[in-house]
């Protein structure tokens, strides 16, 4: 496995226990995170208040089904199952871009579309 598939491994493992500080270690400063239609945010500092949105309670399972990389670039596609504050379980598709440097995560694009009827 590669040094940049390793990290984004190492990140997802951090979202699934909520570990701050294993998911800001795998990003550089300047970090950018996408997610059409809902944010853009910049920087480690703006990541962190993200990683535990006050909207929803528990940390997320995420299940990974293929990753790919190409030159800097990994694709992971899945799925992510989290409980709204309000009690909701949310299953969602998910098919996160990583842009990296140097081993780190510099760029994610967040693709999520809720799987209804599961």
């Amino acid at each position: 496995m590669s040094e940049n598939k390793r990290t984004v491994e190492r990140y997802m493992d951090g979202f699934r226990t909520s570990n701050h500080e294993q998911i800001l270690f795998c990003l550089t400063d300047d970090v950018e995170w996408i997610l059409p239609g809902a944010f853009h945010l910049v920087g480690k500092e703006a990541f962190d208040k993200e990683i535990e949105n006050d909207a929803f309670v528990g940390s997320p399972t995420i299940s990974i089904t293929r990753m790919v990389e190409e030159d800097d670039v990994v694709v992971a596609e899945g799925t992510v199952v989290t409980r709204r504050r309000d009690g909701v379980v949310l299953t969602l598709a998910m098919c996160d871009v990583f842009e990296m440097r140097a081993g780190k995560i510099k760029r994610l694009t967040s693709y999520l579309t809720e799987i209804r009827g599961l």
